[in-house]
């Protein structure tokens, strides 16, 4: 029997994940694979005493991995199974700033982007901001590096918001960008399998946020995605070596692709609604071509 193993966070298991894992047990099933779930926390792995990678071995064809747990997702690679994505290409997407320096140099324009110094004190540096209002003009976006839907994602407007928000982010990973004022309140996501460019749609805010995520309350539309934008995307989940990714554009003042993020777990509800192509089957006839 072909089987597959569907990986999802034990702790908070987004409806979107479980709605993905859905669709591909759907699909797959259709193709003759059967796919089980399990969370994070019941594959376990461990280092034993000798030193020695230890625990079970899913006995299973391949992993969807659907959680961002990097030690798990290493561990179940030295184990020799596949998974779809790789430990490797999750790691560079679930940090944004990561992502940005995978894809430098590499002929991909990104908003200017400048990582702010980790503070592992309670005491203040202004060094840092002093340059960082002489590279960005107000007002300008920061991020967490870590998070996902938007919820992470903020605007300074002056530099009593920016000394605000350094206080409260100097302890985390955090990155600062320019903020692409022709892309606010919308912006394209695409999805790519293996390299090629499956569907895509436009996203805008209903409520005046310059966040475009459906989960903020905007709101997909089916368009016919330019092909300096399926380029970059192909690009972008070419060089980080995705099975399956979104990769979010912005619209430059000319209209031109600019890449603000790329999801190795984005989720489908979405964009198979607003477009009416089975992203998750065409997931599914990757994961067979490549795995069987």
């Amino acid at each position: 029997m072909k089987n597959g193993l569907a990986i999802v966070n034990a702790y908070v298991i987004l409806p979107g994940a479980m709605h993905f894992y859905e669709r591909m047990t759907e699909e797959l099933a259709k193709r003759g694979v059967v796919l089980k779930l399990a969370t994070n926390a019941q594959i376990y792995s461990y280092i034993d005493s000798k030193g020695n990678l230890s625990g079970t071995k899913p006995d299973v064809d391949f992993v969807l991995y659907l959680d961002k747990d990097l030690f798990a997702s290493y561990m179940l690679e030295m184990k020799g199974l596949r998974l779809y994505n790789s430990a490797r290409s999750i790691e560079l997407c679930d940090d944004k700033m990561l992502t940005h320096l995978a894809l430098a140099n590499q002929g991909i324009k990104m908003p200017k982007t400048i990582s702010g110094p980790l503070n592992y004190s309670t005491e203040e540096n202004l060094d840092f901001l002093n340059n960082l209002e002489k590279e960005l003009s107000f007002p300008f976006v920061t991020k967490e590096n870590y998070g996902s839907l938007g919820r992470q994602v903020f605007l300074i407007n002056n530099h009593e918001e920016l000394v605000k928000k350094e206080r409260e982010l100097g302890h985390s990973p955090h990155l600062y960008q320019e903020f692409i004022s022709s892309s606010r309140g919308h912006d394209f996501r695409l999805i790519v399998v293996g390299g090629k460019y499956v569907t895509g749609m436009k996203r805008s805010s209903d409520n005046g946020d310059f966040r475009s995520n459906i989960g903020l309350g905007g709101h997909g539309e089916n368009v016919e995605m330019p092909k300096p934008y399926i380029e970059m995307a192909e690009k972008a989940a070419k060089i980080l070596r995705l099975d399956y990714c979104g990769v979010d554009l912005l619209e430059g003042p000319s209209g031109e692709p600019i890449l603000d993020e790329v999801n190795s777990n984005a989720f489908i509800e979405g964009v198979e609604k607003v477009t009416g192509i089975n992203v998750a089957g065409a997931y599914a006839d990757y994961i067979i071509k490549t795995i069987y």
